[in-house]
C-alpha cells in the first residue's frame, strides 16, 4: 500500500472545516514569520495559506514579536533568524498548534489526555490507522532523534506500548536493527538512506525526512523499497502534506476549545 499522503490531507482538512463553521467566527492563524523569508520560506507558507484556508481558518503573517495575542492559534514558521526555542517558548499552550513550545511538549510527553499530537506524529497515527496496523508489542525503528520528527515519534510508540528504537549516526549495527524492524519512521534528512535490502519483507515504513537531490525533493527511502512494504508512504506526496493538514485540525480544535465547545 503506497499511501497518499495528499487525499488523507484533503479529508482532514474537510472535516475540520466542518468543525469550524460551526464556531460564531473563523478561527484565526497567525504564523511568526522572519523578515524577508527565502523563496523555500515562501513556498512554505503559501502551502500553509492554502490548507488553512481548506480547514475554515483565517491566515495571517506578521513579524511582530506579540504575533499570537489575537490568534486562536499561532506557529512559528522555521527557520527563523530569532532564538527559536525562545520564540515558540513566548506562545500560550492553548494556542500552541505546533506543539513546539515547552509546555505544550511536556503535557505531549506525559501522554495527557487533553494533549494535542505534534503534527507529524498525528500524521503517522492516521497513516497506521489507514493502514489498519497495530502498533502495541511491534518492534519500532526511528531513525533521527531530532525535536520535529524523531524525539516525539519516539515518544508516541512508547506511549503505544511498542518497542522502540532510536537511531542516529552514532548508532552500531544500524543496517542490522533495521532489518529486524516491524516499524520503521525515517527523519534523518539523508537522501535514499534505506534500500530495499535493509527492510524485512511486509515492514510498513512512513518516511517523514525530506532532502534534496539533483534538484529534486526526495525522500531518505529509496523509492523501490515499496517493493518490500505492506505500508509505504513516498516523498513528496506523504507525510508532509498530511502533517500539515493536522497541524490545522489543531488549530481548529485550540478555536474550539476557547470558544467552550
Amino acid at each position: 500500500m503506497i499511501v497518499d499522503g495528499r487525499a488523507l490531507a484533503k479529508e482532514v482538512l474537510a472535516r475540520a472545516k466542518t468543525r469550524a463553521e460551526k464556531l460564531e467566527r473563523q478561527p484565526k492563524v497567525v504564523a511568526y514569520v522572519t523578515e524577508d523569508p527565502t523563496l523555500v520560506t515562501r513556498s512554505y507558507l503559501n502551502i500553509k495559506k492554502k490548507s488553512a484556508e481548506a480547514a475554515g481558518c483565517l491566515f495571517e503573517e506578521s513579524n511582530s514579536p506579540t504575533f499570537f495575542r489575537d490568534a486562536d492559534a499561532a506557529i512559528i514558521q522555521l527557520p527563523t533568524t530569532s532564538d527559536a526555542m525562545a520564540m515558540l517558548d513566548l506562545i500560550d499552550l492553548e494556542k500552541d498548534a505546533d506543539v513546539l513550545s515547552k509546555d505544550a511538549r511536556k503535557k505531549f510527553e506525559r501522554g495527557d489526555a487533553d494533549a494535542l499530537l505534534p503534527p507529524v506524529v498525528a500524521a503517522v497515527r492516521k497513516i497506521l490507522e489507514y493502514g489498519n496496523v497495530v502498533v502495541a508489542g511491534k518492534k519500532v525503528v526511528v531513525i533521527g532523534s531530532g525535536f520535529l520528527v524523531g524525539a516525539p515519534v519516539a515518544v508516541w510508540f512508547k506511549q503505544q506500548h511498542a518497542e522502540v528504537v532510536v537511531l542516529t549516526k552514532e548508532s552500531e549495527n544500524m543496517l542490522a536493527v533495521l532489518s529486524t524492524a516491524d516499524i520503521v519512521v525515517s527523519g534523518a534528512g539523508v537522501p535514499y538512506l534505506i534500500k530495499p535490502e535493509h527492510l524485512k519483507q511486509g515492514v510498513v515504513l512512513i518516511d517523514a525526512g525530506t532532502s534534496e537531490s539533483d534538484g529534486a525533493i526526495v525522500g531518505d527511502a529509496d523509492p523501490s523499497c515499496a517493493e518490500k512494504c505492506s505500508v509505504f508512504t513516498p516523498v513528496p506526496g506523504g507525510v508532509g502534506p498530511l502533517a500539515v493538514a493536522c497541524l490545522f485540525e489543531n488549530a481548529v480544535l485550540l478555536a474550539v476549545r476557547a470558544n467552550g465547545q
